[in-house]
């Protein structure tokens, strides 16, 4: 799996993709609860990598965060600039950060899942990197009992026991704040998001 095969996948469903998911409407109030109490109120830029069609970045915006949406899929963007003026939608990846040490705050919700587990620990190291002291990453993910692929709708993604993730991110240089899981309900998957602290160093 690599960034152009994601990119073309969801290219090509954009459309659908938009119209099901594209609103903050769409997003679980208890998700949005959890973004915006790690992510209101931060003293600099937060990235919403991964932003897809901009609509979390949008509400990030609405509570007063210096939010910017970055996404790799050129439809995604499009659309976020169309239907979120105001805002700021950046084409990019987030395997290829040209930041250092000055982000207040990233959102990665649900960008991570496509990421290859061998890959995962390079991914989070180029987070921190991007991170100011003590910034914050909002990281939301499928939860499973262990590591494993699985037939996304879009492209293949991967689940995480929530516990190995947060030992990822200690070793990349987050301490765990805050951990949030909810069960399948039959219709959407187990789900797991966890809020954390760059340390210092």
């Amino acid at each position: 799996m690599n960034v152009e095969q994601v990119r073309q996948a969801y290219g090509s469903v954009a459309e659908l993709y938009i119209e099901l998911f594209g609103t903050s409407q769409q997003v679980d109030p208890a998700d949005l609860a959890f973004i915006g109490r790690h992510l209101a109120g931060r003293p600099g830029p937060v990235l919403d990598l991964g932003c897809g069609p901009g609509h979390i970045t949008g509400y990030l915006r609405s509570l007063g965060v210096d939010a910017t949406g970055i996404d790799i899929v050129p439809e995604f963007i499009a659309h976020a600039r169309a239907a979120h003026p105001d805002g700021r939608y950046q084409l990019g990846s987030m395997r290829d950060l040209d930041v250092d040490h000055s982000v207040a705050g990233i959102l990665a919700w649900y960008s991570v899942i496509h990421v290859p587990p061998q890959d995962l620990d390079g991914v989070l190291a180029d987070f921190r990197r991007a991170m100011s002291p003590a910034g914050t990453l909002v990281l939301g993910f499928f939860d499973g009992d262990e590591v494993a692929a699985f037939d996304h709708k879009v492209v293949t993604a991967y689940r995480w026991p929530a516990d190995e993730v947060a030992e990822r991110l200690a070793r990349a240089g987050f301490t765990e704040v805050e951990r949030v899981r909810r069960p399948s309900d039959g219709t959407h998957r187990p789900h797991a998001a966890i809020a954390a602290i760059a340390t210092e160093g």
